[in-house]
């Protein structure tokens, strides 16, 4: 198959949500539909034994949520699909706004009962900032919750989206009967059970069809044309290319934990949604057709197999095709590295490629060469843009608590900043340890890891730090920036690829070092 045509069957996008909305659980029966497993996991439970297969860490099988993006990938309809769980919970956004840089798409996973919730409001910001093309699926139909025109308005204020209905619900909770899909212009019937692959279909063209009132009841038919009426005189015709350019989102009602309304999803999906797009770098727009190879590094995860040690590296595949045992070149260090074993993935099911393809993440095995944001290339040297990393808001000292592991803590420290998991600081004053999280989970996941993958145990200190500020060196004036440094000494720190960072300890402390020092140039965040 030529380049163009796989370029063409490929579909990669990330499935973001508040906590709890059902984000993991729609991801599973997308793989169940591509035939990828043969049953879904249990999300909530602890008591089952069988784990959401894309809850591949062990922190994640006990808490019941996301820490960390799984990358997913299955065969549908002769059409590769990669997914990108994501995290929810807020403590680990970072995580998700890195994700968000390797996809081509979205679907927004919304609860019907909670409507919009304040971490989808953030995660969708960030997909209009970079006019990433989203589909919103609400979920758990089968619960009482919000009527479906409020939810509809609530999504076009509070995420400012455009939205155009592709399913309308029959009912909902109790009384909840099955979805009339617009897009394909048939009913499917709900039977609440869960272990059905697929729902009944029957074909109704035209809705005023006498056969919808013996299917549904001659009232719910009724009540189902009239709001079928109103969102067509509401809503706008859905336009593939406004889609596409970000101005429109697609709305899918459903069940994603039965089952429900998933199939009308990916069939839409893979109809209209993006094949993988042209990239930013520093010297020019990269296209996928292009015929030499470029990628770029999202994610690294270390001890995805707690028994080996192995680090992976994730990498999203830009232009080209990405051949097993050819060397490329890691640009930042200027070297040409061979990959000998890339993995695709199935959640925890790892399988070695020859080739892969633009839209494709490969997993390269390493030993703390890569760092996030960085590229690989055929040859050429460019860097790909916007991976930045995002001023941490909470600080603590980190100790070791036993002497004797210190060479496997420092092991398991430096491994896991370099996932982006959260960021190390070394104090210029003492040399101490600082971590900086974004969310305060992640102090418990970086000891609950530290014990368990490396034996290393460590205990924290509060350090009363409100925002790191990384220091523009190059740009800031030379006599100024010496007095800068003798003045806040004790507040100056490197952070793990040796640039100058400076702790302020409040808003007020932070406003009055920019007005006296305005020459020294400070970032909130790391690319600059």
């Amino acid at each position: 198959m030529s380049l163009v045509s796989e370029i063409n069957r490929r579909r990669t996008f990330g499935i973001i949500s508040h906590p709890d909305a059902g984000k993991t659980t729609l991801t599973e029966k997308l793989l169940l539909f591509g035939g990828a497993i043969q049953e879904a996991g249990a999300v909530k439970s602890n008591k089952v034994k069988k784990g959401a297969t894309s809850d591949f860490m062990e922190i994640e099988r006990q808490r019941g949520i996301s820490v960390a993006t799984s990358v997913l990938a299955f065969e549908y309809k002769g059409t590769k699909i990669n997914i990108l769980d994501t995290p929810g919970h807020k403590d680990f956004a970072e995580d998700t706004f890195r994700t968000l840089t390797a996809v081509d798409s979205v679907i927004v996973v919304i609860d019907v009962a909670k409507g919009v919730e304040e971490q989808t409001e953030k995660l969708v910001k960030v997909c209009r900032m970079r006019n990433i093309p989203i589909i919103v699926f609400i979920n758990k139909l089968d619960r009482e919750g919000k009527d479906a025109f409020e939810l509809l308005d609530e999504i076009e204020q509070k995420l400012e989206l455009r939205v155009t209905p592709l399913s309308c619900p029959i009912g909902m909770g109790y009384d909840f009967k099955g979805i009339y899909n617009l897009w394909e212009k048939n009913v499917n019937l709900f039977s609440g059970d869960n272990r059905k692959n697929i729902e009944e279909t029957i074909e109704i063209k035209n809705i005023n069809d006498k056969t919808l009132d013996n299917l549904i009841s001659k009232d719910a038919a009724e009540t189902l044309r009239e709001e079928i009426e109103l969102m067509e005189g509401i809503y706008p015709e859905f336009n593939k290319s406004e889609y596409l350019e970000g101005k429109l989102q697609p709305v899918f009602f459903g069940s994603a934990l039965n089952n429900f309304g998933v199939r009308e999803l990916l069939d839409c999906f893979i109809e209209i949604a993006p094949t993988p797009r042209p990239k930013e770098s520093d010297s020019r727009l990269v296209k996928p057709d292009e015929n030499d190879f470029s990628g770029f590094v999202f994610k690294i995860h270390a001890n995805m197999d707690p028994k080996h040690r192995d680090r992976l590296a994730f990498v999203k595949i830009v232009s080209g095709t990405f051949n097993r045992n050819t060397p490329y070149l890691h640009v930042r260090n200027n070297k040409k590295m061979k990959f000998s074993s890339p993995n695709a993935f199935f959640a925890e099911r790892k399988e070695i490629v020859d080739v892969s393809f633009p839209g494709d993440i490969v997993g390269l095995h390493d030993t703390g060469n890569f760092k996030i944001g960085d590229t690989l290339t055929q040859g050429e040297k460019m860097f790909y843009k916007g991976i930045p990393s995002f001023s941490p808001e909470h600080f603590k000292y980190i100790n070791n608590v036993d002497p004797l592991k210190s060479k496997q803590l420092s092991k398991g420290i430096d491994q896991l900043m370099d996932e982006g998991v959260a960021q190390l600081f070394v104090l210029e004053l003492n040399g101490r340890k600082v971590i900086g999280t974004v969310g305060a989970l992640q102090f418990e996941v970086i000891q609950y890891r530290l014990e368990h993958e490396y034996t290393a145990k460590c205990s924290y200190e509060n350090l009363n730090v409100y925002k790191a500020c990384w220091i523009d060196i190059n740009q800031s004036d030379p006599e100024e920036l010496k007095e800068f440094k003798r003045v806040k000494s004790r507040f100056l720190a490197k952070d793990k690829s040796g640039q100058l960072v400076f702790f302020a300890d409040s808003a007020f402390t932070l406003q009055m070092t920019q007005s006296k020092y305005t020459k020294v140039k400070l970032h909130f965040v790391s690319e600059f």
